[in-house]
Order: structure tokens, then C-alpha cells, then sequence
């Protein structure tokens, strides 16, 4: 991958032109944190014209290695106000691979207001007037630029919450089946893609050269390794957890280890957690029928498949994906206890263009507030209209937890920069509290997912209660992670990484066969490290201090039912992590 595309939205203008020998070896989540670092005044307006939209495929993405369908999207976050990269697996990633583009970054904003949709090819790139797109959901852009362009594609689109630029808006992207399902969601990304005046994207990777692999026989050799660590892993083979029941299946492990958070973080467990695992989830498919599918691929050369259909009763195709970060956020968080409810809430989510977890947390933050009462389903359904109608409450919820929690005068707040913290409650799984706190991506488990230790067992067994060690665990993980993001590989693949050491070696194998480098798995830590550098020197620019590496301050004084455990880390040990 060579090429840039510089998209000027002020006039309308693309330019090509050849990556720069600083940003060769830079992909995925390390190119885009690169260029916010290099080109975005930290101190901009993350809605204004000096913030920049980034989006990268990784280094191995459009490849042939397994599992490595990931596009990264960066800017100035306007939830955090920090650096922000959020990535998914989608056929677009591949498609931008094959057609050796390495980035594409939008700049400015249109003089005359108006929408936008980006048109990329094998010839070049262009921008053409999209006012006609202006209002539909998501899955209606899909449908008409499908109709329009063919089934060659892949779409990218922002929904009404990111022309309405709110806080919680996410990037869609579409699945194999063209369905409008995957999305960079965290940090408010669809908010900076609206301000833009950039409603679509849309890619043909028809004639596309292919990834350049300069060294086709390393690459093989790790591909080969890479895919038989997968398949062969519990938690990643055909058949094994991943594959079977999907990232629900952590709704009962989190449940049963106290850290399943519920009723806006009041609880470690939820009485009604079965209602919503991932064993009922597979019997309500299994039932059902029809369109329903519980191994489902989010992009072609998956072979973890752990996405899903999920069917109405009558075996009509309900909604694409639930996944556990979804089911438990708009579920256990919210108190309510029906999968068809919490499957309306995630497909109203997909519509909108909303992060389903900065949703469900901030519905939580309402709740708290009186605004709804926890349980209730059609409540939390109707707020979710109300956010995509703009109204005076949707506006405030549109905004994420944070600034709800402001409005509505709740101080159970469960965030961290400014960013809803995910499906693990981190004063049972420690490590990945410090995770939480010091990311500089905000409360973020993708950030560097310790659960899999401290819970899972993978990579070696932690005890989740323990302070000591977890300030070393977190950032071992958060390298390795970056290291993950920047090369396009799912952060699924990690379990078997950990566990079965040439996994590993195929992995930066394949990353050495792409690029004609000579790392060895000693590297993966250094070149993490230089991408979280890199963020945290730009946060620290944007104002950030030691102070927002914490946790919340109510999680310190009350205790988690039924552990009763409270976030005992002392403030030494969060600082340590980047060694201050």
C-alpha cells in the first residue's frame, strides 16, 4: 500500500500522492495515529475545520493471511477530546488493501455546506454531490448505492446521529452481505465524518493490483502457522466458543464472575443474565429458523465467524450482529431481560449510526436519572427515536454519558475521557480497570484486553482481584493490541496468539513478508509502544494530565454486589503504566 488520497472538502478537491518514507511501515491504527499526530492542531474543535477524518486498512489487510479484514478510522474524538482510532471488519478494508491505498484523509469542511459522497476505484478517487442521501438511515444508503454502483462494492456512510454530529455517532460499514451492520463505533467518529459533509463512501476494488507482498514465501509461511494456531485454538476453531455461540457467550462467564456490570454499574451480576447468554441466543436461532444463522463471517476470510443472524419469530431476519458489548450494554446494563427488545434497541443502533455501547451506557446514566425506569424496554426504545429526531432530551443522549450525567446531575457515571466504559466491570477484573484508565483511548477493553487472562484463563491465568502485576498486564496488552490494530488483524485472533507461540511468529511473519522487514515477535512490544506513544503525546498536548488516567471516584466508595469489591489501584500504580 503506497498510495494517499487527500480529500479537501473545502473545494472538493482529490489529490493523490505517494505515502511518505516516515509513514511506510505505518497501517491501520498506527497510520492513523501517526497522521492525527502529525497533522491535527491538538487544541482544534474536534467538529471544526482543522480536525482531519483518517481512514487505513492494517498492513496485512486484502491479503491472503486469515482473519485480517480490518479498517482503522481516526481523528480528534469529540466524546474524549483526545486522539481517537476505532476499526471493524468489513469488505471494505480488503477492498482498499487490494487497491493499495494506505489512507485516505479528509480534510476541512464544504464552504457551502451541502453532502458528500467519496467515489474510489482503481482510476482514482472522486467526489460527487450526495444531497439525495441526506436523512436516509443506514441501511437505506446502503440500498441505494447497491442499486446504483452493483453488488462490487463496499459502503461506507454515516446515519442521522452523525449528521446531526452527536457524540456517540459511529462509521458503518457493510458486512459480506452488503447488510449496513459493522461499524468503527467508539469516540464520535460518525460526528467528525457529518461534520465533514461526508455522508458516503463508496469503494470498487474491480481491476485492484492486490497487496504488494515483497516477500511472498516469508508471508506463506506465516499465513500457514497464523491459520493453524486459529483453527486449532478452543476459542477460535471451527466449532469451539467463539465459533458456536458468538461474544455472547461471555454474558454467562461475566455473570457468574461478578463482573457482568448491571443496572448502570450498581451490580456485578444481573438475575435474568441466562435470558441473554449466548447458549439462549443459539436456541432462539436454532428455533427460529429462517434467516437466522449463528456463524456468520463479518468479512471474507474470516475463519473465527463469530458474528450472527438474529430472526423475528417468524424467521424473518430480525438484526445483524448481537454480539456481547451490544446485548449487554442496551440488556444487563439497562435492566432489561428480552433479547427481542434488546435486538429492536441494536437495530435501531445500526439505523441511527450510534455506538450500541456508548448508548446503552448512556440510557443507563439516564435511567439513573428518573428519566426511565430500569427494565423498561419500549422506554429505553422510545429515547432512542428521540436521539435520532433530534429532540431536546435526544440531543442530550446524543452527546454520550458523559454529558448526561452533566445534565441530568447523576454522579454514577461509568466513563473514563469522556468515553462509556464496556461489559466488564473493572472492579472485579483489575487489570483491565487500569486498562480502562490508562488507554489513551478512553474506558476501552479492545484497548488491551486483559479478560482474557484474568477470566478466560488464555495466555495464562490471573487472579482478576489482584493489584499487583496489573499495571505490567496492562501494558503488555495495550502493545500488543496496537501492535494488532495497526496490521489489520482481528483482536480475536489474540487467543490463540497467546496461547500457542507460533501463531505469533506467523502473525509478525506475515507482517515481514508484506512489508520485507526482519522483526521477530520481540518487536511486536516496541512498535505497540511507539503507536500508544504517539497518542498519549497527543493527549497530552490536548490538555490531558495524570489525572484523567483514573477510574470513576464512586467506584472507589461503593462496593460491588456480590463481591462487594471496590477499585483498590493506587494512583502509583496507574501512573506506572507508561512509566511516569
Amino acid at each position: 500500500m503506497t498510495k494517499i488520497f487527500r480529500v479537501n472538502m473545502a473545494d472538493q478537491s482529490v489529490t493523490e500522492e505517494e505515502a511518505p518514507s516516515k509513514w511506510a511501515l505505518l497501517g491501520g491504527r498506527g497510520f492513523t495515529s501517526r497522521v492525527i499526530m502529525d497533522e491535527i492542531t491538538p487544541g482544534c474543535h474536534p467538529l471544526g475545520p482543522n480536525n482531519k477524518l483518517v481512514m487505513a486498512p492494517g498492513i496485512v489487510t486484502g491479503s491472503a493471511a486469515a482473519t485480517s479484514g480490518r479498517v482503522s478510522v481516526g481523528a480528534k474524538s469529540p466524546l474524549t477530546g483526545g486522539t481517537k482510532e476505532s476499526n471493524a471488519g468489513t469488505p471494505v478494508s480488503q477492498m482498499l488493501g487490494r487497491l493499495r491505498i494506505k489512507g485516505v484523509i479528509f480534510e476541512n469542511q464544504p464552504a457551502n455546506g451541502g453532502w458528500w459522497l467519496l467515489q474510489i476505484g482503481k482510476d482514482g478517487a472522486e467526489l460527487l454531490p450526495a444531497d439525495d442521501l441526506a436523512g436516509k438511515s443506514t441501511s437505506e444508503v446502503n440500498e441505494t448505492l447497491f442499486e446504483r454502483y452493483g453488488n462490487r462494492i463496499g459502503v461506507v456512510c454515516i446515519g442521522s446521529t452523525g449528521e446531526n454530529l452527536m457524540s456517540m455517532a459511529g462509521v458503518c460499514f457493510n458486512d459480506t452481505e452488503g447488510r449496513a451492520s459493522r461499524f468503527a463505533a467508539r469516540g464520535g467518529l460518525g460526528a467528525v465524518m457529518g461534520s465533514k459533509g461526508l455522508k458516503a463512501i463508496v469503494v470498487d476494488a474491480t481491476g485492484a493490483p492486490g497487496v504488494e507482498v515483497k516477500n511472498r514465501d516469508v508471508f506463506r509461511a506465516g499465513e500457514r502457522k497464523m491459520l493453524s494456531a486459529l483453527q486449532t485454538h478452543d476459542v477460535t476453531k471451527p466449532g469451539g466458543a467463539l465459533n458456536t455461540l458468538g461474544t455472547e457467550v461471555l454474558i454467562n462467564v461475566m455473570n457468574e464472575a461478578g463482573g457482568l456490570p448491571t443496572r448502570n454499574f450498581r451490580s456485578g451480576s444481573f438475575e435474568d443474565a441466562n435470558n441473554l447468554s449466548g447458549e439462549t441466543l443459539a436456541d432462539i436461532i436454532r428455533e427460529r429458523g429462517g434467516m437466522g444463522k449463528s456463524t456468520h463471517a463479518c468479512s471474507p476470510g474470516c475463519v473465527i465467524e463469530c458474528s450472527n443472524i438474529y430472526p423475528r419469530a417468524d424467521g424473518s431476519e430480525f438484526v445483524s450482529v448481537m454480539e456481547y458489548e451490544s446485548v449487554w450494554a442496551l440488556g444487563a446494563n439497562l435492566g432489561v431481560n428480552d433479547m427481542d427488545e434488546v435486538a429492536e434497541m441494536i437495530r435501531l443502533c445500526n439505523e441511527f449510526g450510534l455506538d450500541t455501547i456508548e448508548a446503552g451506557v448512556t440510557l443507563g446514566v439516564a435511567m439513573e436519572a428518573g428519566i426511565a425506569q430500569f427494565g423498561d424496554g419500549p422506554a429505553a426504545i422510545a429515547l432512542l427515536y428521540d436521539i435520532d429526531e433530534a429532540t431536546p432530551t435526544g440531543r442530550i443522549l446524543g452527546n454520550g454519558a458523559t454529558f448526561t450525567g452533566k445534565a441530568f446531575g447523576v454522579t454514577r457515571v461509568p466513563t473514563v475521557k469522556g468515553q462509556g466504559m464496556p461489559a466488564y466491570e473493572p472492579r472485579v477484573v483489575k487489570g483491565l480497570g487500569v486498562t480502562y484508565a490508562t488507554s489513551p483511548q478512553g474506558a476501552d477493553h479492545t484497548a488491551g484486553y486483559s479478560n482474557a487472562q484474568e477470566i478466560l484463563g488464555v495466555g495464562g491465568k490471573v487472579d482478576p482481584s489482584a493489584v499487583e502485576g496489573k499495571a505490567d498486564l496492562s501494558r503488555t496488552m495495550q502493545a500488543a493490541t496496537a501492535f494488532i490494530d495497526a496490521h489489520g488483524y482481528c483482536l480475536f485472533t489474540a487467543f490463540a496468539m497467546l496461547d500457542i507461540s507460533s501463531g505469533m511468529e506467523g502473525m509478525v511473519e506475515t507482517v515481514n513478508g508484506i512489508l520485507g522487514t526482519d522483526w521477530t515477535v520481540d518487536d511486536v512490544g516496541r512498535v505497540g509502544m511507539e503507536i500508544l506513544e504517539s497518542e498519549r503525546e497527543f493527549n497530552a498536548a490536548a490538555g490531558f494530565t495524570k489525572a484523567d488516567d483514573r477510574l470513576p471516584e464512586f467506584m472507589t466508595y461503593e462496593p460491588l454486589p456480590p463481591l462487594n469489591e471496590v477499585n483498590n489501584i493506587p494512583d502509583a500504580v496507574m501512573d506506572s503504566v507508561f512509566g511516569e
